[in-house]
C-alpha cells in the first residue's frame, strides 16, 4: 500500500541553518499495516509524514501509494490518498461550522459536487450514527459550532472524518499529545477501533513509548534522518521501554533525547 524509496529531505540548503531532514529513507507497507514511529527531537518523524502527504516537497526518492506514483503530486492531488489527524486538535475542522456541516465536507472528499441540499436527512442519519460511536454525546450537538468542543471532541470528530472515505492510507502525527492522559486514551482507543474495522494502512507518530509497542503490528524508530530500527509481529509484542531505550542508545550511540517520550 505505501511504499517510499530512498527518501532525501533537506532543508535550507547552502546556508548556515542548513539541515538534513531525511537522509536515505526506505519503509514499504503492506495492506492494513499499522506502523508506530519513535524518535528523538528531530529524528524526521514529522518530516517524513509531511513528505508522504506532499506538503514538503523532496529533493530525491519515491512515494508510491497503492501503485500509484505520487512523488510530483501537489498536496491536493495527493489528498484523496489520505486521511490524517495532526497534533493541533484546531487542525482538521473547521471552527465556524457546524459538527454535521464539518461532517459533510470529509463525505464529499473527491466526489462531484451539483446543485441539490447539502445534507440531506439520510445523511444526517448516518452522522448521527458515526457520531455515537464516539461515545461524547455529539450525535445530539449537529447544528453545534465545531470551535464550541472541547480539545478532545474535536480530535475525536477530526479522526472520524480521516477514515470516513476510508484512505488508503491513514496518518497520525502524534494526534493525543496536545490532550490530557484521559481524554488521549480515549481517542487513541477509538483510532484503534476504526484502524481495525477498516483495516486500514497506517503511521502513528507517538512520543509515548508504551504506546508504540501495545499498538500496531510494526514499529520502526528514527534518529537523524534515518530509520535505525524495525520491528514487527510477536518481537514487537514482547519489547519494553527499558528494550527500546537501549536499541536506541546502541544504534544512535547516544541517549534518547526526548522529554515527552521519557516522562511517559
Amino acid at each position: 500500500m505505501l511504499k517510499v524509496n530512498n527518501l532525501y529531505k533537506t532543508f535550507n540548503k547552502g546556508t548556515v541553518n542548513e539541515k538534513s531532514a531525511l537522509r536515505g529513507v526506505n519503509l514499504e507497507l503492506n495492506e492494513g499495516d499499522f506502523v508506530t514511529i519513535i524518535g528523538g527531537n528531530g529524528a524526521g518523524k514529522s518530516t517524513l509524514l509531511n513528505s508522504i502527504s506532499g506538503v514538503f516537497r523532496t529533493d530525491c526518492g519515491s512515494i508510491v501509494i497503492d501503485g500509484k506514483d505520487v512523488t510530483k503530486l501537489p498536496e491536493h492531488k495527493r489528498a484523496k490518498y489520505l486521511g490524517r489527524v495532526f497534533q493541533d486538535p484546531m487542525m482538521g475542522t473547521a471552527a465556524d461550522m457546524w459538527i454535521e456541516e464539518n461532517m459533510s465536507l470529509a463525505y464529499r472528499r473527491g466526489k462531484p459536487r451539483g446543485l441539490k441540499w447539502a445534507i440531506t436527512n439520510k445523511e444526517r442519519a448516518a452522522y448521527r450514527e458515526m457520531l455515537s460511536q464516539l461515545g461524547l454525546g455529539l450525535e445530539d450537538r449537529l447544528s453545534s459550532k465545531v470551535g464550541l468542543l472541547s480539545g478532545g471532541q474535536r480530535q475525536a470528530l477530526t479522526l472520524l472524518m480521516a477514515v470516513m472515505q476510508k484512505p488508503k492510507l491513514l496518518l497520525l502525527d502524534e494526534h493525543t499529545a496536545a490532550l490530557d492522559p484521559k481524554t488521549a486514551e480515549t481517542v487513541l482507543n477509538l483510532s484503534e477501533k476504526f484502524i481495525n474495522e477498516g483495516n486500514l494502512t497506517t503511521m502513528m507518530i507517538t512520543h509515548n513509548m508504551n504506546d508504540a509497542i501495545a499498538h500496531g503490528n510494526k514499529l520502526i524508530m528514527m534518529h537523524d534522518g534515518r530509520i535505525i530500527y524495525g520491528v514487527s509481529g510477536e518481537e514487537k509484542k514482547n519489547l519494553t521501554v527499558d528494550d527500546l531505550l537501549k536499541k536506541f542508545s546502541d544504534l544512535s550511540g547516544e541517549k534518547f533525547a526526548n522529554d515527552r517520550a521519557l516522562l511517559n
